[in-house]
């Protein structure tokens, strides 16, 4: 299953390449199911992996004028504070075994995997429908939804500190809606603030858990050649299509997780 893994890494750097996100959502069912890590583990090393991996894709979309980086800021910084406090004091303090319904033990690997699935569904759901038109005002400029913008970075943050995921798929229709991006700045721009705030989280899992970095470091130097790779196919393919046709596969994989977890255990 391993070389599946391996596989799957390269798929998740190609999707981040093409089409700007989406792909994190693959790496905790890859890490889980393909190379038998543990659920809260897995979470830890999808912030490095996601993290790296778009930082290094943020990089040609900054000498492109594509990264807004007063929107980086506003944006980044709660969600940098929530994910550091989230994976440095919320995961340790949730318990092994939460409750009991009758023979069902909900565990907390088992909440994580659910919570994981619950976030690929409406994951999939953003990337399936139309993205959202950009609104101006009347004089053209603009126009910072400041408040707005701060608690969507929060909330973001704090989604990712519990499942490792990127959170593109929030973040971008956020940027667009909120702060006016047009789309190709959203994208660029979303790179830039997961990167920055799945590396700091990161930093809040060590010491806390066993790293195998082998491992880690092998997944995200695949995803990286893959993101790469993406970025130079994204000139040849509708991204539009692109990103409907994995969020029917990313729907497809939720569902099964919530089947697999629950009632096939």
């Amino acid at each position: 299953m391993e070389y599946f893994g391996y596989l799957a890494s390269l798929v998740i750097g190609i999707s981040l390449g093409l089409i700007g996100g989406g792909g994190s959502i693959l790496t905790v069912p890859v890490l889980v199911y393909l190379f038998g890590v543990e659920p809260v583990l897995a979470t830890a090393y999808s912030l490095f992996v996601v993290g790296f991996t778009s930082l290094i894709g943020s990089f040609p979309k900054y000498k492109n004028g594509e990264i807004d980086l007063k929107t980086a800021v506003i944006f980044g910084i709660p969600s940098i504070l929530a994910v550091y406090s989230t994976r440095a004091y919320i995961v340790p303090a949730i318990p092994s075994n939460i409750t009991n319904i009758g023979t069902f033990v909900l565990t907390k690997s088992l909440m994580m995997m659910l919570l994981f699935a619950i976030l690929m569904v409406f994951a999939s759901v953003s990337m399936i429908r139309t993205k959202p038109a950009v609104d101006k005002d009347e004089s053209g400029q603009r126009v910072f939804n400041y408040p707005m913008i701060l608690l969507e970075g929060a909330i973001v943050g704090t989604l990712t500190g519990l499942v490792g995921a990127g959170g593109g798929f929030l973040i971008i229709p956020a940027l667009v809606l909120l702060s006016k991006l047009p789309m190709k700045q959203a994208v660029g721009t979303s790179l830039l603030i997961i990167a920055a705030k799945s590396l700091i989280g990161f930093t809040g899992d060590l010491g806390k858990q066993t790293i195998e970095w082998t491992l880690l470091l092998s997944v995200t130097a695949l995803a990286v050649v893959g993101i790469i790779f993406g970025s130079a196919l994204s000139k040849k393919f509708s991204a539009d299509s692109l990103k409907k046709g994995f969020g029917w596969f990313i729907l497809v994989m939720g569902i099964y997780i919530i089947i697999k977890e629950v009632f096939l255990k």
